[in-house]
């Protein structure tokens, strides 16, 4: 297996990390500690993989050779399926062996906003809420929804839920940014084609409560009464929290749990990961560690588009990969686009 999975280059890594472990002021520091072990753990598990993968390589080439040998052509239809399942599996590896920055491993937390458009746009959110759902499915992630504002005709003003699974941060990081819809629109009564705009921002959870420190005298903490669908007592009642981070001007809200004190939990949860976010920014700008020119998210800078008339086309405007089955990446099928992301950016990184 050649590509981008290295097991030399792993194994030294692993050797590497192990070797660290060793030191006492490795486990002086648990942050740190707890990052190499999971590191650790992500490697070794890659590793088995990698070795089980080879050892199937290796049966099938001798199956293969039997066969052919004997003329035996009712084994070609097996050994074709397992050669596509050996295929996957590879793919896969590779895939997550590029997840390595420091916040991969994490869960994450991600928020929809409906940009220009109006109703179009608001119905654009719910599409990409729908097709992240989708996709979490198919990785066998669990999806929590952390905040939601309905749209005022259809549609959602804006989202933000969580994803909880082995790298989900790693994942779906490379989406962060403008994503572009191309329609007729169901509600226009003319039929004319729409464009619209949605907002795709990715956070990574934070774990330990030591990474983001918030004195209650930074923030100020308001409750109110929530809107939109959620029954009877969260409409009834001033169950909704916002917080605002005084320092940095940064407003969290949530307003989908029964309760207030639920609600401030999972405010609390969101704001700290998004002062994570702004403390590795900073830490980026000082090291002057950016890769290239970074786009402001603005409506005129799309990282995708998704065309539905008058053809069929998804196209990534950072990687050039481009898919024909928009129904298809619709309904979840969206990691060509982010495997092409982290191979881009892996191969850039290895350039500089």
């Amino acid at each position: 297996m050649g590509g981008l999975f290295d097991p030399s280059r792993l194994s030294q890594e692993l050797a590497e990390l192990k070797t660290q472990m060793e030191d006492p002021a490795v486990w002086s520091d648990p942050k740190r500690a707890q990052t190499v072990g999971r590191r650790i753990s992500f490697i070794e598990n890659r590793l088995d993989l990698f070795n089980d993968l080879k050892r199937r390589i290796d049966d099938t080439e001798g199956i293969a050779l039997l066969a052919e040998e004997e003329g035996d052509i009712s084994l070609f239809d097996d050994l074709k399926q397992e050669v596509q399942e050996i295929s996957e599996k590879i793919n896969a590896l590779e895939f997550e062996t590029l997840l390595t920055g420091p916040y991969d491993s994490r869960d994450a937390i991600v928020t929809l906003h409906a940009g220009a458009g109006g109703t179009e746009a608001m119905d654009w959110v719910e599409m990409l809420y729908r097709m992240y759902s989708r996709w979490a499915e198919r990785k066998g992630f669990e999806v929590e929804t952390l905040d939601i504002l309905p749209g005022d005709e259809a549609g959602l003003k804006s989202v933000s839920f969580s994803v909880r699974g082995d790298y989900a941060y790693g994942f779906l990081r490379s989406e962060k940014g403008v994503h572009r819809l191309v329609r007729i629109s169901p509600f226009d009564s003319n039929q004319r084609r729409h464009t619209s705009f949605a907002s795709v921002d990715v956070l990574p959870e934070i774990e330990a409560e030591e990474e983001v420190e918030i004195s209650p005298d930074e923030i100020r903490i308001d409750t109110f009464r929530a809107s939109g669908a959620g029954g009877q007592h969260v409409n009834k009642t001033d169950s909704a929290v916002r917080i605002t981070h005084i320092p940095t001007g940064i407003v969290v809200t949530c307003q989908n749990e029964r309760s207030q004190h639920a609600n401030k939990l999972v405010a609390m949860r969101v704001l700290k990961a998004k002062l994570l976010a702004l403390k590795e920014e900073e830490r980026l700008k000082e090291i002057e560690n950016l890769r290239g020119p970074q786009k402001e998210i603005t409506w005129g800078s799309q990282i995708r588009s998704y065309v539905f008339q008058p053809y069929t086309l998804v196209k990534d405007h950072r990687t050039g990969l481009e898919v024909s089955s928009v129904e298809r990446v619709m309904d979840g099928d969206i990691d060509d686009f982010i495997y092409a992301k982290l191979q881009q950016d892996a191969q850039q990184a290895v350039s500089e």
